[in-house]
């Protein structure tokens, strides 16, 4: 998937020319270029065919957060519907009618003799369950729109966060920022990133950790309790909902020391193992145990290969209106 990644950055930093010396509003430039990484990657479309969907799953994770913790009269719903849920329905249907759309497009390729198979990107195999003859295996409408929208909303959102505040760090710690462009040049010279170089990308690496350390992209990892289970003290009863937060045990200062708030990405230069002191549950990201993340190597990946990009040809630094600013704008200089 490296090179469909190198050609989503390299259109981006084509809009970029002209633009050396002026303030360019990196969230929303890194929230177009992440959308479009995940359509071409893992639904063989562009950005401006999933648009749409983009655009009502942020405002459906919108909602479900304003009413994550309230609390609902059982049956309520089925005499009275808040306008919320409401939205939420229509949103629901609006990008399953997307998805199917996309789909549909796929499956009359196949039909018109356009392509002999579905494909073997991520909507490839999602069409290619959905049409198993084993009925056992086969994926269902629901389930296969559900794991569009996860793919869709989790792999654009999560690296959209990171990429900015990487960017937001480098420019306020420019000795990092130095040093993670000499590796670059060092391993790539002018050349776009391939995939033997981004496994050399130590420093790279060590600023990504630490970036998710202090601002990763989920502050919590919830999981369900299938059976009674004793964790430390505790005694958790099955069928219960528990939130793991990461977000504390990232800035625990008794894991991490006294600095536990400051950007050191030198922390993990000796690796994860090292940095949490032999601490798996220290630092998660990216969840843990069979369930983690599926799409961790490929965010990481997606990550080192924009960041090594912008690195080659430019500096990054922190624009006086960030101060005003609710997002980082950055003035990008050559």
């Amino acid at each position: 998937m490296t090179p469909a990644v190198i050609a989503s950055v390299e259109t981006m930093l084509e809009k970029w020319k002209g633009q050396e010396g002026k303030e360019i509003e990196v969230f929303q430039e890194f929230r177009l270029l992440t959308s479009e990484v995940i359509s071409r990657t893992a639904f063989g479309s562009s950005y401006l065919e999933g648009e749409k969907i983009f655009a009502m799953l942020k405002e459906l994770s919108i909602i479900m957060s304003r009413n994550n913790f309230k609390t609902r009269i059982p049956l309520i719903n089925k005499l009275w519907k808040p306008v919320d849920m409401l939205k939420s329905e229509e949103l629901a249907k609006g990008i399953q009618d997307c998805v199917m759309k996309i789909v549909k497009k796929r499956e009359d390729k196949v039909v018109n003799g356009e392509a002999d198979s579905f494909g073997n990107d991520f909507l490839g195999l999602l069409v290619n369950a959905y049409h198993d003859s084993n009925e056992n295996n086969r994926l269902s409408v629901e389930d296969l729109v559900d794991e569009c929208k996860t793919f869709y909303f989790a792999g654009q959102e999560t690296v959209n966060s990171l990429l900015a505040w990487i960017v937001l760090l480098l420019a306020t710690h420019g000795d990092w920022q130095d040093k993670a462009r000499r590796e670059v040049i060092d391993i790539f010279g002018n050349r776009n990133p391939d995939s033997e170089g981004i496994s050399k990308l130590k420093t790279i690496t060590v600023i990504i950790y630490e970036t998710l350390r202090l601002y990763g992209p989920s502050n919590g990892l919830q999981r369900s309790v299938t059976r009674e289970v004793q964790l430390g003290k505790l005694v958790l009863p099955a069928n219960i909902d528990i939130l793991v937060q990461n977000i504390a045990l990232h800035h625990d200062p008794h894991q991490w020391g006294d600095d536990v708030h400051l950007f050191k990405p030198e922390r993990f230069e000796e690796g994860i193992a090292k940095a949490t002191n032999y601490n798996a549950a220290a630092f998660f990201p990216f969840g843990l145990g069979p369930r983690s993340c599926v799409g961790m190597s490929f965010a990481i990946t997606e990550t080192k290969v924009a960041l090594s990009m912008i690195l080659q040809r430019y500096t990054i630094n922190l624009s006086p209106a960030y101060v005003h600013s609710p997002m980082p704008i950055l003035a990008i200089r050559p």
